[in-house]
């Protein structure tokens, strides 16, 4: 493990010319922008923890690779901060499921449900309706029986509008949070993350709740089939486009990822035939203390004025939830200290929230960032000058290029893994991935792309955008249920 020292000679040794066109690295350590002639070197020292080299970043892959392992053990699982939780997923789908199925997504401050129908025309063989509806603040927050009532209450209202109340479909059921699971229809929560805290949920199976919820009201019956996290959803969708996709990823308010992993891996379930997808949970990397010479005193606000202090530490260094915050964070320090906006800070500058992780990826834009950074800026009361809008330009970037560095290390140990389980000296693989991060950013899937390349260099790996999101992933796994049940004549998997 590096010292805080060793990581910051390491992590200063880094070239982020790439970053943005506005920025040019003269040296190791000094940034110039020679549009405006314009010295950054000032502002290294609050960035040069954040920037990782190359031997730093396979340093990271490497603990990571350590975590799974730990995860996967029967003795060690318990300890483990990267949970690697069975989802009894079995198979990706093989072209050949078929049925009509609905799909729930439950995952953020919006709550998706789909109608997707699964044929053998090679046209058009996914064909998908959806509404979207709002979850408010106060059900995110308040009780259980809350929440499942205004999902069963989404659900009743879709399958009016759709006329099928009188049918029986099976649904799938994206729940982005960590479950356990001992089978496909049952989930029990572990924990809450992102912006959720409701109440009396943790250590409840998920799918008894909202099966109470619909009994009770009593206007339709749905059989609820497979629950799945969201990374396993995207995996899934982009398993029906791509048979090699073997990793689903989300890089958005959260991150997580999943991959298939071999059964004789998985202490934790019986049976040493084929493989299972396994839901890593990485957001809880570090939780044990594993990231602590990386973690910055910015990352250390950012975690103490959480919902969930000492929780999901890798998650809030890397996700979208929290990079607008720590970009306000580096600029309220520099400006404290007079390095920016002539040392003036406002009300508005103090107020946590007020930058977004979409104000990260606006300021980024190459051609029009600058002009944004100072839009945004002054409408936090701040009166920038062109030398104030690159050196937040510059933050920016160290801060967003930090994440997909982040990311590009864990997925080096994922797929470094998948190739140590073929036993093969190249590895041909398809990730799939899906979140506002990856698709919003303009410069964020180009840093993730090739630094897993230079992480894993004897490896070929497609990156799949996942266009119709999770859902229609939880209605690809139940269509690969009633495949699995077809050719077994029975729906237990196990």
């Amino acid at each position: 493990m590096l010292t805080s020292d060793q990581n910051r000679n390491k992590a200063r040794h880094v070239d982020v010319r790439e970053a943005s066109e506005h920025l040019v690295v003269s040296g190791h350590t000094l940034y110039i922008n020679k549009s405006i002639g314009f010295d950054l070197t000032c502002i290294d020292k609050y960035l040069y923890s954040m920037r990782f080299s190359d031997e730093t970043l396979h340093d990271i892959k490497c603990r990571f690779r350590r975590e799974l392992e730990n995860g996967l053990g029967r003795d060690t699982n318990t300890t483990a901060t990267v949970k690697m939780l069975p989802t009894f997923v079995r198979s990706i789908p093989d072209g050949s499921e078929k049925g009509d199925f609905l799909a729930l997504d439950l995952g953020g401050s919006n709550f998706r449900i789909l109608r997707v129908k699964v044929t053998q025309d090679k046209k058009q063989p996914v064909q998908m309706e959806s509404l979207v509806y709002e979850t408010p603040e106060d059900i995110i927050h308040g009780s259980g029986t809350q929440l499942f009532d205004h999902v069963a209450e989404c659900l009743g209202d879709f399958m009016e509008k759709q006329k099928i109340k009188d049918k029986k479909l099976p649904v799938g059921f994206t729940f982005s949070f960590p479950c356990a699971q001992t089978k496909l229809d049952e989930a029990v929560l572990v924990t809450w993350t992102k912006k959720f805290k409701v109440s009396g949920v943790e250590g409840m199976d998920v799918v008894k709740l909202l099966n109470k919820a619909i009994k009770k009201r009593g206007d339709y019956e749905a059989d609820i089939m497979a629950v799945v996290n969201d990374t396993t959803g995207t995996m899934m969708t982009c398993g029906f486009d791509d048979q090699r996709c073997e990793v689903g990823i989300i890089i958005g308010t959260g991150t997580n990822a999943c991959y298939m992993e071999e059964l004789r891996h998985i202490d934790l379930v019986e049976g040493d035939e084929g493989r299972m997808c396994i839901n890593t949970e990485w957001g809880a990397f570090g939780d044990d203390g594993s990231l602590e010479d990386l973690r910055t005193e910015f990352d250390r606000e950012i975690d103490r004025g959480s919902l969930n202090p000492g929780k999901q530490l890798f998650e809030k260094m890397a996700s979208g939830m929290f990079m607008g915050e720590l970009v306000r964070l580096i600029l309220v320090k520099m400006a404290k200290e007079g390095l920016l906006f002539e040392g003036r800070i406002t009300p508005e500058l103090l107020t946590k929230g007020k930058i977004e992780t979409k104000h990260v990826s606006a300021i980024e834009k190459s051609k029009e960032g600058l002009t944004k950074c100072k839009e945004i800026l002054t409408r936090l009361g701040v009166e920038p000058s062109q030398e104030d809008c690159v050196a937040v330009q510059h933050v920016c970037t160290i801060v967003s290029f930090r994440s997909a560095n982040l990311i590009a290390a864990t997925l080096g140990g994922i797929l470094t893994r998948l190739k140590d389980n073929k036993g093969v000296a190249r590895l041909r693989t398809t990730v799939g991935i899906d979140g506002s991060m990856y698709k919003m950013h303009p410069q964020y899937a180009r840093r993730l792309h090739k630094t897993v390349r230079r992480l894993v260099p004897d490896s070929d790996v497609r990156f799949l955008l996942s266009e119709s999101g999770s859902a229609k992933g939880a209605a690809m796994v139940t269509a690969v249920a009633y495949r699995l049940a077809d050719q077994t004549q029975s729906l237990h998997f196990y």
